[in-house]
């Protein structure tokens, strides 16, 4: 049986809105959900509820929320819910472990205390070793997908692209086999994009210089995508992909390219460092400006 999609639920709409794109990914994989909520410590508005038995009480309103909320959008999908002890990022890091993926919610820019520019979420990509796959609030089924012939949204029409934000110099097998099934598993076309920038001319040696202004580098770089690439077309032959190579910062051009994506994929290495875990540049602009749905997937 496939572990369970996870989500992190506290009462909030962004975590109901994570629900319910994780109980849709439940549908697509054939797989269970779990809602999980974190207890924390009683929040400053209800300074008496200071005692286990209001904390669980507190918790079973969150869940109980997300649950009438899965069911209204999955009926008959087979899930449960699980309250944890604190620290939240370390409860959800060790629900992570039991996962198909873990779905967090997002207040998105406007809001400084969400999952997608918080502490916690930042620590649970940062230290993830299964998939974790950011939502924001006003996320809604039909933004998946491409828009019915009058404009308007609907669930009944193709899904949006999936675009892998691809390093092909550092290419991993665990980031792009998500992606393609992914792709798969909602019959969209996977655009796979990699960014590229000259080297500057100040970290070339003596014999390098002429690199600057190699106008063959764009076909070099594309060259390399498709050989990286090559196996798993041939493993997923069904899945139609788009390779695209720009000369841009890579964070510049994933954010314009998920603008009509149903999802974003980007890696992200895990590391052992003095000062503990961390996103890489790219994957922390990511998701703090992206508007649809990131999967960040780990890797060595």
């Amino acid at each position: 049986m496939l572990p369970p999609v996870v989500a992190g639920v506290d009462g909030s709409p962004e975590s109901l809105a994570a629900a319910e794109w994780a109980a849709r990914e439940a549908e697509r994989r054939g797989c269970g959900l779990r809602l999980l909520h974190a207890r924390e410590g009683a929040p400053r508005r209800y300074p008496e509820a200071s005692t286990e038995a209001a904390l669980r009480h507190l918790a079973r309103r969150a869940l109980r929320r997300a649950e009438d909320r899965v069911d209204g959008a999955c009926p008959g999908l087979r899930h449960d819910d699980e309250q944890v002890p604190g620290p939240a990022t370390a409860a959800l890091l060790a629900a992570a472990d039991r996962a198909e993926l873990l779905v967090l919610g997002s207040r998105g820019l406007s809001g400084f205390t969400g999952f997608l520019v918080g502490s916690i979420a930042l620590g649970v990509i940062a230290g993830a070793s299964t998939p974790v796959v950011l939502v924001r609030a006003d996320e809604e089924a039909g933004d998946a997908h491409l828009p019915a012939p009058d404009g308007s949204a609907s669930t009944t029409t193709p899904y949006r692209d999936v675009v892998l934000g691809l390093d092909v110099t550092e290419a991993c097998d665990e980031v792009i086999e998500f992606a393609f099934e992914a792709a798969r598993l909602r019959g969209a076309r996977l655009r796979v994009l990699h960014a590229w920038q000259q080297p500057s001319a100040f970290g070339l040696g003596p014999g390098d210089v002429a690199l600057v202004d190699d106008p063959y580098r764009a076909e070099e770089w594309q060259g390399f995508l498709s050989a990286v690439l090559r196996v798993w077309r041939d493993k997923y032959p069904e899945v139609p992909v788009l390779e695209t190579v720009v000369r841009e910062k890579p964070a510049t051009a994933l954010v314009r390219a998920a603008s009509e994506a149903s999802l974003l994929v980007v890696g992200h290495r895990l590391t052992e460092r003095p000062v503990g875990p961390r996103t890489g540049p790219v994957t922390h602009a990511v998701v703090h400006h992206v508007g649809c749905p990131v999967a960040v997937v780990p890797h060595k």
